[in-house]
C-alpha cells in the first residue's frame, strides 16, 4: 500500500517523498501533515518527525531525550503517552525503553516547572512515538491519535469487517475513482456493514474521511495551529457540499438482514444514504443487469470447516456465475482470504494483488468480465464428486489405513485416563503433511491442520493430498463432513490479528479428566485447549492444595483450572487476549471455581512481569506457569520476543515471583529449543520434557520443552 500512499501524499502537495518499508515520508509545512489526517484514505499513522537520536542504550536513549525541549510541544498540565516500537541489542523490551523515554520528558518538566505532565495511556493530549532502529532512535509527535482507519462513522459492524483503510485501499488499486470519474457504478452484492460501498462513496462525493473524527492527536499538541486547522476542515466541508451526490451509482447487497441493518445505519451517519442503496438480497437473487460501465467490488467470506468449503466454493461459482450473467463489460475486484475456492469464478484474473487483511495475507484478484477471460472448462465435476473420486485413489486407501490404525489404537489407550480429546495423527507419512485431532464433547469435532508446504512442493498435487485426506476422514472417525474442521495453512498467526473476536456460539464443551473446558475450532490461533500440554496442566494440579498459583501467558486458564480445582488457595492468570480472558472465565465458571480467590486479568506478561522487576518486593506464588509464544511481534511488525534469545531472560523474571519453597513450569513449543543453561545456573533446572509428552504426541518432541525450575 506504501505506492498509493505516496500517490495520496503528492497530491497533498508534500515534497521529498519517499516510500518506506512501513509507509511514506516525505517533507512540507505543518499543513502537509494536517492534509494527511484529514484527507489520507490509506494512512493508519500521521507522525511528525522531531528528531534522531543516539540510543545505543537505555541510559543513551534517556539522555537524548532528555536534551530535546519538551515545552516546545507539551504544555504544563497536559497528559502524555508513549509509543515505542523496536529494539536492538542492549534495548530489548519495548515497554522498558517507553518508561525511559517517559521518564526524561517528566524528569525535564519537574526539573524545570516543578510540575510533571500525567500519563494516560488511551487519551492522551500528546502521544509521542519513538522508533528504535539499531542505535539510533527517530522522535515524533503522533499527529493523528487514533488509528486514521477509526473513522467515527461505523456504528455498526458485522462479523468481519474491513479496516477503512484497507477498503479505500481495495477502492484505489481496483481503479473506482476513474471508473467513477466516467459515471460508472459500484456494486458490492455480499456488502456487510458497508465499509467498501462508504469508502467508494467518500471518493466519488470528494469526501475528506477525516471530517468524521472529532479529535486528532495534534488537538492538544502545543504548536497546533488551530486557526490554520479550522480553514482546512472548511475547504473540506465546501469541497463536500460540491461533490457528486447522484443517487443510485453505488449499490450493497446482502443475505443477512442484520448486516443490511448495519449497514444502512452506518451509512446514514456517515450521511451518505441519499447515495447508497443497501437492500436485502441473496448473491443469487440479484434481479438486474447492470448495464454501462461499473466496479463490482466484494470481500466474500472464506471457511474452516470442510462444510463450510464446499459451500464457499459454491458461493464463489456462482458469484462468477452472476459477474457473467449479469455485469457484461465492468469490472470486478475481489478480495480472498482463501485463493484456491476462488478458482470457482471461472474468469481469468487479470491482475493479482497481495493485502493483508489483519495478520491474514489476501490475494485482491482484479477481473475484466467479458468472453476473453471467461474460464468454462466442459463437464467440470463438482467439489462432492472430486472428493468421491478422491476417496477411491490409492493415496487415500493408504492415509485411510493409517488414520483407521492410528485412531484405534490412540483412543483405546487415552480413554484409560479418562481422555476424550486427542491426536490421532501427525504428517505419520511425510507425503500427507497433517496433524489431526479428535475433541469429542457436547457436539464432537475433528480438527486437521495442514503443514504448510515448502515452496518447491507442486501445489496440485498438494490440492490432491488435500481432498484425499478429507474424503476419508468422515468414514474412519464416524463423524460427518460438516464435523471437519480443516484450518487454513495461508493463515498468519500475528499478534495484530488477534484482535478478532470469535463466535461464542462456536465453542464446543469437551471433558479432560474431572473437568470441562471450551473449545472453539473456528478460532484460527487457539482452540482453548492444547492438547500436547494435557500432562503439563496435571502437573499443575500436583502438590497445589493450599498453595498460590500464576499462570503466565494463561490463555483459556485451563491449567488455572486443574490448580484451582485441586487446592490451590488463590490463582492468577494473565493473558492479552480479549477472547482468551473471556474463555477463561467461562472455564473457571462451567467449573464452578469463579470466586474471588481466582482471578483472571487482561495483560501483557512481559510487561506486568517488568513491572514486578522494579518493586520492592514483588509479589510472590509457590507455583509459576509460564508457556511463552515462540515469538511475539509487535504493532509494527518489530520483534518483542524470541523465547530462543529471550526464554533466559524470562525465566529469570518468573524466578523473582516464585516463593522460596516454590517452583517455576517453563514451558514452550518452539521447534528444538536450544536451553541457556549457564544463564540459568544459579538454579536447579530438571528437564520434564519426556514425562510431560503425552503418548499422542510422541513425534512432536522435538518441539517439545517443559523445564521444572527451584533454587538450591
Amino acid at each position: 500500500m506504501a505506492d498509493l500512499l505516496a500517490a495520496e501524499v503528492r497530491l497533498m502537495g508534500a515534497s521529498n517523498v519517499r516510500e518506506q518499508k512501513a509507509g511514506v515520508s516525505f517533507e512540507g509545512p505543518l499543513e502537509s501533515g494536517y492534509r494527511a489526517c484529514l484527507w489520507s484514505r490509506t494512512a493508519s499513522r500521521v507522525l511528525l518527525q522531531l528528531e534522531d537520536i543516539d540510543a545505543r542504550d537505555a541510559q543513551e536513549l534517556y539522555r537524548g531525550i532528555y536534551r530535546m525541549d519538551w515545552h516546545e510541544h507539551i504544555e504544563i498540565g497536559r497528559s502524555i503517552a508513549i509509543d515505542f516500537s523496536g529494539t536492538n541489542n542492549q534495548i530489548t523490551h519495548t515497554h522498558f525503553a517507553a518508561l525511559k523515554v517517559k521518564d526524561a520528558i517528566v524528569d525535564q518538566f519537574r526539573e524545570r516547572f516543578g510540575e510533571r505532565p500525567s500519563i494516560d495511556i488511551n487519551r492522551p493530549d500528546v502521544r509521542i512515538a519513538v522508533h528504535l532502529n539499531r542505535g539510533v532512535a527517530s522522535v515524533g509527535i503522533d499527529l493523528s491519535g487514533d488509528a486514521l482507519h477509526r473513522r467515527g462513522y461505523r456504528q455498526m459492524q458485522g462479523k468481519a469487517p474491513l479496516k477503512e483503510n484497507l477498503a479505500a485501499a481495495i477502492l484505489l488499486r481496483s481503479g473506482w475513482p476513474a471508473i467513477a470519474a466516467e459515471g460508472g457504478r459500484l456494486v458490492d452484492p455480499m456488502c456487510g456493514s458497508g465499509t467498501l460501498l462508504i469508502e467508494g462513496a467518500l471518493m466519488l462525493g470528494d469526501i475528506a474521511p477525516g471530517l468524521f473524527r472529532s479529535t486528532f492527536g495534534f488537538s492538544g499538541w502545543k504548536s497546533h495551529q488551530p486557526d490554520l486547522w479550522k480553514s482546512l476542515v472548511e475547504e473540506a466541508q465546501a469541497r463536500r457540499q460540491a461533490g457528486a451526490f447522484v443517487s443510485g451509482r453505488i449499490l450493497g447487497f446482502d443475505r443477512d438482514p442484520e448486516a443490511v441493518r448495519a449497514a444502512i445505519n452506518n451509512t446514514g451517519h456517515a450521511g451518505l444514504e441519499e447515495l447508497i442503496n443497501v437492500r436485502e438480497s441473496g448473491l443469487e437473487n440479484l434481479d438486474e443487469t447492470f448495464q454501462g460501465k461499473g466496479l463490482l467490488i466484494t470481500n466474500p467470506p472464506y471457511g474452516e470447516r470442510l462444510g463450510d468449503a464446499a459451500q464457499i466454493e459454491g458461493l464463489y461459482a456462482t458469484l462468477g456465475r452472476v459477474m457473467r450473467d449479469q455485469f457484461g463489460g465492468w469490472r470486478a475486484a475481489i478480495l480472498t482470504g482463501n485463493p484456491p475456492l476462488a478458482k470457482a469464478i471461472n474468469i481469468h484474473a487479470r491482475r493479482t494483488h497481495t493485502l493483508f487483511n489483519g495478520a491474514i495475507e489476501c490475494r485482491l484478484l482484479r477481473f475484466d468480465i467479458d468472453t476473453a477471460h471467461f474460464n468454462l472448462p466442459e463437464n467440470r465435476p463438482s467439489r462432492e464428486e472430486r472428493l468421491a473420486r478422491a476417496r477411491t485413489s490409492e493415496g487415500a486407501q493408504m492415509f485411510a489405513n493409517r488414520l483407521a490404525k492410528n485412531f484405534k489404537r490412540l483412543r483405546d489407550f487415552v480413554r484409560r485416563d479418562g481422555v476424550t480429546c486427542f491426536r490421532c495423527y501427525d504428517a505419520d507419512m511425510p507425503e500427507y503433511a497433517f496433524a489431526i485431532d479428535l475433541y469429542e464433547g457436547d457436539r464432537t469435532q475433528v480438527h486437521v491442520q495442514e503443514y504448510r508446504a515448502p515452496e518447491h512442493v507442486d501445489r496440485s498435487a498438494a490440492r490432491q493430498r488435500r481432498l484425499e485426506v478429507l474424503s476419508v476422514i468422515p468414514e474412519v472417525m464416524g463423524v460427518s463432513a460438516e464435523q471437519v474442521k480443516l484450518h487454513n495453512p495461508e493463515a498468519t498467526h500475528a499478534p495484530d490479528a488477534w484482535g478478532q473476536r470469535v463466535d461464542v456460539a462456536d465453542e464446543i464443551t469437551v471433558r479432560e479428566g474431572d473437568f470441562e473446558f471450551g473449545v472453539n475450532l473456528n478460532d484460527p490461533i487457539d482452540s482453548g485447549l492444547e492438547l500436547q500440554l494435557r500432562r503439563v496442566r496435571s502437573l499443575c494440579g500436583e502438590s497445589v492444595r493450599g498453595r498460590t498459583f500464576l499462570n503466565l501467558f494463561g490463555g483459556s486458564a485451563a491449567a488455572t483450572v486443574y490448580a484451582a480445582g485441586h487446592g490451590a488457595v488463590s490463582t492468577l492468570t494473565l493473558d492479552s487476549s480479549v477472547d482468551c480472558v473471556d474463555r477463561a472465565q467461562r472455564n473457571l465458571a462451567r467449573n464452578h471455581l469463579d470466586g474471588v480467590q481466582h482471578q483472571i486479568v487482561r495483560a501483557f506478561p512481559l510487561d506486568w512481569l517488568l513491572e514486578q522487576r522494579f518493586q520492592a518486593r514483588p509479589k510472590q506464588f509457590d507455583q509459576v506457569l509460564v508457556t511463552p509464544p515462540s515469538i511475539i511481534r509487535g504493532r509494527s511488525r518489530e520483534t518483542l520476543f524470541d523465547v530462543q534469545k529471550d526464554h533466559a531472560q524470562l525465566i529469570l523474571d518468573c524466578m523473582q515471583l516464585v516463593a522460596a519453597d516454590g517452583f517455576l513450569l517453563f514451558v514452550s513449543q518452539h521447534h528444538k529449543l536450544r536451553v541457556y543453561e549457564t544463564s540459568l545456573s544459579g538454579f536447579r533446572v530438571d528437564n520434564l520434557s519426556s514425562s510431560t509428552l503425552p503418548r499422542d504426541f510422541e513425534r512432536s518432541a522435538r518441539s517439545h520443552c517443559c523445564l521444572r525450575i527451584t533454587r538450591f
